[in-house]
């Protein structure tokens, strides 16, 4: 009962929001970037509640929790420092002013007129329209489940329930909603991590004793012939490090950013949160050693996805039980809209208005991105109904191919003026392909490698192939460029 209270008073703060975000809404700019004037705390928290979703905790922390032990919590610092911020430093001054002198609101667009071609625009948006739909769809399969255990009601009506609340705050707010609810889930977010490791460390003997404890069983749980290699991991790092750099739904938060000045504000906040966090999941996902001797089974094959959620309902009272739901549900309701944003904007504005219909009316964009937000919903909830093996598959790949794809062209367009169109359509189809290969023929185990691999390899294709083709039109080059 107190989890069913707690969810609809959330789910009903979710939609008044909503409503209030409408008012602020008037343009196809408002409704994606909310006007460019999100300061540094909303932005900050933005960028860490899309970061780090469902995945994280259900999947994600029991798995490698298990699998690295305490060595797990080199990931959680990788992505606070070099995912968060660095990646604020790096690349939110350049980004924020750069799509401002290019007129641009997405990454497809940025693409097309950092470089001058106007087939980059769908090539670009093609690719976040088939990897990322998909992605929406795992989180909406996770929140389905998740409802289905805790409320006893059927898959079908979680996921509809889901997609509705959804889809109310996202179609009528945009991404002023979404910031502003953003940062209300991940307030929740902090204190359900908090309550998390307090009462586990508490019913574990406190946090000396669980460390001391959570080395000594790793040891007896994983042998050493059977640890995962300092590859795998370094591999891990940089993958969900790195990769983030080149996510159009990361990216698209220093578009909005109010002005340059709040930068350092942001980073700062949002590495204070990506800590909080990442640390709290990987920890607790390490304190399985404590709490199994054996992992819980899915048939014959370890179900990793089980390990934190049978830890909490052995260990948490039913209050705490229903702000960890609140905490998962916000952590992947905040990265779902972010998604469905960036999804709905690759046809809405990349493909439609970009190719199709470039003078079509303020209002008439405003109202298709928000059609387009509701169709996407009902794909992903299609998506997520009928699992189809080749879109499982493009869940597992989505990470590696758009990051791979954007990475690279990205970074240079913010840095290098020398950078080709020639050069950097070599190193998207690169990223792209290694992608793919790779993760078939390296296997699922290895996959972290093989998108570190298809990020990294495009840094080297796109100078080569620059150095030997024509070199970019300088008008293009002075425009972006102005003010650096």
């Amino acid at each position: 009962m107190t989890a069913i209270i707690f969810v609809c008073v959330f789910m009903l703060l979710m939609i008044g929001i909503g409503l209030w975000g409408m008012r602020k809404t008037s343009s196809l700019n408002d409704f994606f970037l909310g006007g460019r004037s999100i300061g540094p705390w909303v932005s900050a928290v933005a960028y860490g509640t899309t970061y780090f979703s469902a995945v994280l905790f259900i999947g994600f922390a029991g798995k490698l929790g298990w699998g690295f032990g305490l060595s797990s919590i080199l990931i959680a610092l990788g992505n606070a420092f070099l995912g968060s911020f660095a990646a604020w430093l790096i690349l939110g001054k350049r980004t924020r002013v750069m799509t401002q002198n290019l007129d641009v609101i997405t990454m497809p667009e940025f693409l097309q007129e950092r470089y001058g071609a106007n087939w980059f625009k769908l090539i670009s948006a093609a690719i976040i329209f088939i990897f990322l739909l998909p992605y929406c769809a795992s989180i909406f399969k996770g929140l389905g489940h998740l409802f289905e255990s805790t409320f006893s009601i059927s898959y079908d009506t979680a996921l509809l329930i889901m997609i509705i609340i959804t889809a109310i705050y996202l179609i009528l707010g945009g991404y002023f909603a979404i910031t502003v609810t953003d940062f209300i889930q991940g307030i929740v977010m902090i204190f359900g991590c908090a309550a998390m490791v307090a009462v586990l460390t508490s019913d574990a003997g406190g946090i000396s004793n669980v460390i001391s404890m959570i080395s000594t069983k790793y040891a007896e749980h994983i042998p050493e012939a059977k640890k995962p290699s300092m590859l795998i991991l370094g591999s891990l790092i940089f993958m969900t490090s790195f990769g983030t750099w080149g996510l159009p739904q990361m990216v698209q938060k220093f578009y909005a950013i109010k002005n340059e000045k709040v930068i350092m504000k942001a980073a700062i906040a949002t590495t204070v949160f990506a800590l909080i966090i990442s640390l709290t999941a990987y920890f607790v996902g390490s304190m399985s050693h404590i709490f199994f001797d054996t992992l819980p089974m899915n048939g014959t094959k370890p179900a990793f996805d089980r390990i934190v959620p049978d830890m909490l309902n052995a260990h948490l009272p039913q209050t705490l039980m229903a702000l960890i739901l609140l905490l998962v549900l916000s952590a992947s309701m905040s990265t779902l809209s972010s998604l469905i944003l960036v999804s709905s904007s690759a046809v809405a504005i990349d493909m439609y208005k970009g190719h199709v219909n470039p003078n079509i009316s303020k209002r008439k964009s405003l109202a298709m991105m928000r059609f387009l937000c509701l169709v996407f919903m009902a794909f992903a909830f299609f998506i997520a109904r009928y699992e189809f093996a080749f879109i499982v598959t493009l869940m597992s790949l989505s990470w590696g191919v758009v990051a791979g794809s954007f990475l690279a062209p990205y970074l240079y367009g913010l840095y290098w003026k020398g950078a080709t169109k020639a050069g950097v359509l070599a190193g998207m189809i690169t990223g792209f392909t290694l992608a793919i290969v790779l993760f078939y023929k390296m296997g699922q185990d290895y996959s972290p490698l093989a998108s570190s691999i298809a990020m990294i390899v495009p840094f080297a294709v796109v100078p080569v192939v620059s150095i030997f083709t024509k070199p970019p039109r300088k008008e293009i080059v002075e425009k972006a460029f102005k003010g650096f």
